[in-house]
Parts: C-alpha cells; structure tokens; sequence
C-alpha cells in the first residue's frame, strides 16, 4: 500500500461520477467523501455526458439498473472514455438474470474499462466459468486466480476480486490482500462504495498495481479498525465507525 496515493487523494478532492444501485447511494457518497473524493450522483441519460466529461473518473454500479439507466451507463462510459479517465465496472449480480447478463455485455463492448471489481461469482460470469451464486452473492469456490486473469486478458483491463483474500491481476502480475473484518458481508453496499474508492484511487499518477492494492488494502484495515473499537459490538455500530475509519491516514490504521 501507498500512502501517498492516499494523500493525493485527500489533496485533490477528485470527482467521482457515480452511477450507481439506489440501495447504496447515500452510503456511496459519505464514505467515499470520508476518504477524500467529491462524490456525484447523476443517472439521467439528459445529463450525464456532461457529468462524466466534468468528472476525474467514472464508476458504473449495475446493482439496480434499468433499460434507461444501462443507455446513461453506455453514454457516461464512452465519454469518460473520450477524456481519458478511469472507468471502473462493479457487474453486481450479474449472473442472477440475463436482463444483467445481457446489459454487461453491451457495457463491455460499448466502454473500455480500466478496471472491472467484482465478487468471485460476478466475475466468473464475465468469463463464463461455472460458480455458485445466491442472487448478488457469491457461494461457490474454485480457482480464484484462473479467474482474475482470464477477466483481465479478454477485457484488457486490472481486474479485482474481492472475497476473504482479495486477488488483483492487472498486466500479468496478480497481487493478494488480506485485509478486512467479516462485518463488511453485514451491510449493505461494502462492495459497492469498494468501487467508488477504487475510482478515486485511479484518478492518482501511480501504477495501477499500486493503485488497486492501496484501494482494497486501505478499505480492509479502516474496516479492521472499525471493528476493534470498543463501542463496536457488531454491523450496526460498525457502520459508522468504518465510514470515520476510512478519514484516517493509513498509519493511523496500521497502528490499530
């Protein structure tokens, strides 16, 4: 981990174009402004052209997507795309029906992402290997690392999977993180506002390797140190505390 990639964040206050899950929005926004980025969200087809190309980077959320908003995922993308900013795919349950199987496919042929973070289950779908999923959740195992790579190889991209041991594989190198509390499986969009604090790492002039790992390997301490304060007793009290853990320098969770 780079704490300096956390610092140019801090410095910079990089906006973040979220077209994001309406479950997860409001959580989205506090933490990633917590972290240090400037969140917006804006899903209007009418808008968000404009937003995207305003925007430092781009983050599409699939979580509660509809038929308007994929068309307003596709504009947002290519124009983030036009200005040269990351673009990060978070595919929520895309393998639970095949309106989503279908929508990601049109994302990915539309957009080039610069990194695509998903859950075992998620990503196994996007290259089309046989996993277990329970609606947005991945219940099954396998070769965690087979997968990551095929992702980044057919997508040309960094892809992340998140789970107990996060794998990163981004040109041919794949990097691990054990980082994290189990209670991050206990509220709701843990993984989503993931991806809004890996946008706003990829907006910082390190390596993507660098970057990536800084984002999963920061969000799993704060969440660690949410966990052992002494007035954190289990999900509910947790979730403040992480959203005040992820203000903190890394030092300051590397010493919890």
């Amino acid at each position: 981990m780079k704490d300096s990639i956390i610092q140019e964040v801090k410095a910079t206050t990089p906006l973040i174009h979220n077209l994001t899950n309406e479950v997860v929005m409001n959580f989205s926004a506090n933490g990633l402004l917590a972290f240090g980025g400037a969140p917006v969200m804006a899903k209007a087809k009418e808008e968000v052209e404009e937003m995207a190309a305003a925007a430092d980077g781009v983050l599409i959320n699939i979580g509660t997507t509809s038929l308007t908003e994929l068309e307003a995922m596709k504009l947002a993308g290519k124009a983030a795309n036009k200005k040269g900013i990351p673009v990060v795919l978070d595919p929520v349950g895309v393998g639970a029906t095949s309106f989503r199987q279908d929508g990601v496919r049109q994302l990915l042929q539309a957009v080039s992402f610069t990194a695509i973070k998903g859950n075992a289950g998620e990503m196994a779908q996007l290259v089309d290997i046989p996993w277990e999923t329970k609606g947005v959740e991945s219940v099954g195992d396998g070769n965690v690392e087979e997968i990551a790579a095929k992702v980044a190889k057919l997508y040309q991209t960094t892809a992340i999977i998140t789970g107990k041991t996060d794998v990163i594989c981004s040109n041919e190198k794949m990097i691990h993180n054990t980082t994290g509390h189990a209670w991050l499986e206990k509220i709701t969009g843990a993984g989503c506002l993931l991806g809004s604090i890996l946008t706003a790492c990829l907006t910082t002039n390190y390596s993507i390797e660098e970057q990536a790992l800084t984002a999963v390997q920061f969000y799993g301490l704060a969440a660690e140190h949410a966990a052992a304060q002494s007035y954190v007793y289990g999900p509910g009290s947790f979730l403040p505390a992480f959203i005040d853990a992820l203000s903190l320098k890394s030092e300051q969770l590397e010493r919890s």
